[in-house]
């Protein structure tokens, strides 16, 4: 039985943003990420048997400014405490993007497409599509 694993960075000027440790660190990644175009990389891997698969999807996300007030207001829901980049686009975070270039399913932490594409490989059965 193969093995899925999959990791996502949110990348800005060069910079890996990983989960904010405090509310000072989430509002520092937001302000970095306020007006600005990031990076979202997601990584997987299928492993079974003698078969290793690697797939990596990037996207493009672009925020709009974000006011303190905002962050606060976000911050107080929850949402960006356990998130690299301190945001979850599925949530509130929707709201600061103004647009994304990729991936949607990539930044939420799994690449669908490059998923789909990767169990294909070992022979799985896709929306009743046979493969190999």
């Amino acid at each position: 039985m193969p093995v899925l694993g999959a990791d996502t960075a949110v990348v800005v000027d060069g910079q890996v943003l990983g989960k904010p440790e405090s509310k000072e660190d989430a509002f520092a990644m937001l302000r970095k990420l306020s007006d600005n175009t990031h990076e979202v990389l997601s990584s997987i891997a299928l492993i079974g048997g003698d078969d290793e698969l690697f797939d990596l999807n990037c996207t493009k996300v672009s925020f709009r400014r974000i006011s303190d007030a905002e962050m606060t207001a976000y911050w107080a829901l929850g949402e960006s405490s356990d998130k690299a980049g301190a945001y979850a686009i599925q949530g509130y975070a929707a709201l600061f993007i103004e647009q994304i270039s990729g991936s949607y399913s990539g930044v939420m932490g799994l690449p669908l497409f490059e998923t789909g594409r990767l169990l294909e490989s070992f022979g799985y059965r896709l929306l009743g599509k046979v493969v190999h």
